[in-house]
């Protein structure tokens, strides 16, 4: 019994700390050329404000999954991403609208109703 509640511990801890995976070129391309909004973070596994946003994003890919892409790229394990995306520090969130167009660009932590308030501004419901 006891191993059961230690397990279900695990499992339940394993996913509260998921992240979402860091997106390939391939990717990154598909959701600008959409036709949809999207927001891309970019920073890394290691960084604290990073780390504190990976719930966050993870949340809202699932809940606007279909109506906006929400991506994460590690810039260290893509550093041309970095240099395409003229990242200045991290977390960086850039907001793009429906035609793949950088609209809105934030460096810093970014909480999740700032990211929902300019969603929504790009008219995603």
């Amino acid at each position: 019994m006891r191993s059961l509640a230690a397990l279900s511990l695990l499992l339940i801890a394993t996913v509260a700390h998921a992240e979402l995976p860091s997106a390939s070129d391939a990717a990154i391309s598909q959701a600008l050329a959409s036709g949809k909004p999207a927001v891309i973070d970019l920073g890394a596994r290691y960084c604290i404000p990073c780390k504190k946003m990976a719930p966050i994003l993870e949340s809202l890919a699932a809940e606007y999954r279909g109506r906006a892409n929400i991506l994460f790229i590690d810039v260290n394990g893509n550093q041309a991403a970095a240099k395409r995306f003229r990242v200045q520090m991290i977390p960086t969130q850039i907001f793009f609208d429906a035609r793949g167009t950088e609209v809105k660009r934030h460096m810093g932590f970014m909480d999740r109703a700032d990211i929902v308030r300019e969603l929504s501004v790009l008219g995603v419901r």
